[in-house]
């Protein structure tokens, strides 16, 4: 019951920012309810499936999704989710808790420092005389396939590391990359909960209460992030990637 409270908090929090809500549910799991990081990994992802779905119904309807760019992402996603879910074989607990907390890190000092680099961004897109714009596509299968492999390895859905290439290498607004990350998320954690599930990694006990508040949050998040100024936003992405880095961190030195 806690759990699902919590998960409503979460599912407002992770709609607002676009990323899946691993980097709270991760932490929380790992401290409070299992052993191995592992476990919480896959347990986020089976809620994370929900929270994209749910995320992607209310963008949807305020008409800031950019489909086309999200179906570019989409297949990159999904294979680097498996590699990253397949990878977690292979490294201890305490260490995969550390990776996760020095991305975590990285990432914040990219959303808190930096601005958008226009004249990067202007290299990996361009217009249509009508003004619209088009993504090549050799940068946005990178960015899928980092973003799913950070997925699959880490329990997150992937938009901590979507939602700033989409925003300083690719050039769009926070508002679309955050909705069309939670968009693109939901494939790539599908199969990275199904790897997790084939390596006895996931608690559908827990998962439940997760994914059913995560669903309510995920509607009260998307509606609150577009009424948000985008300086403001972005600089709330960065505050939950220190945060989250900090919650690992703890949970591997105390572990």
């Amino acid at each position: 019951m806690i759990l699902g409270f919590a998960a409503v908090g979460i599912g407002f929090a992770a709609s607002m920012l676009g990323v899946g809500g691993g980097i709270f549910m991760v932490p929380i799991l790992s401290i409070f309810f299992v052993s191995a990081t592992q476990v919480a990994v896959g347990t986020s992802l089976a809620a994370i499936v929900l929270n994209s779905i749910s995320s992607t119904i209310g963008y949807g309807r305020q008409r800031v999704v950019d489909f086309r760019l999200g179906l570019m992402l989409i297949p990159a996603a999904i294979a680097g989710s498996w590699v990253g879910a397949f990878l977690t074989e292979f490294i201890s607990s305490e260490a995969l808790a550390v990776a996760f907390a020095v991305l975590l890190v990285f990432v914040a000092a990219l959303m808190l420092l930096g601005k958008s680099p226009k004249e990067l961004a202007k290299r990996f897109q361009q217009e249509t005389p009508e003004g619209r714009r088009v993504y090549r596509p050799v940068p946005v299968v990178i960015v899928g396939l980092v973003a799913g492999v950070a997925s699959g390895f880490f329990g997150i859905g992937g938009g901590i590391v979507m939602v700033p290439a989409i925003t300083l290498l690719l050039g769009a607004s926070i508002i679309t990359a955050v909705a069309t990350s939670l968009f693109v998320m939901g494939p790539a954690a599908l199969i990275g909960m199904a790897q997790h599930a084939f390596q006895g990694n996931l608690r559908t006990d827990l998962a439940l209460p997760l994914a059913i508040g995560i669903v309510v949050g995920a509607q009260l998040g998307s509606h609150v992030a577009t009424r948000i100024p985008q300086g403001m936003l972005r600089r709330l992405f960065g505050a939950v990637m220190l945060y989250g880095a900090f919650n690992m961190v703890w949970n591997a030195v105390s572990g």
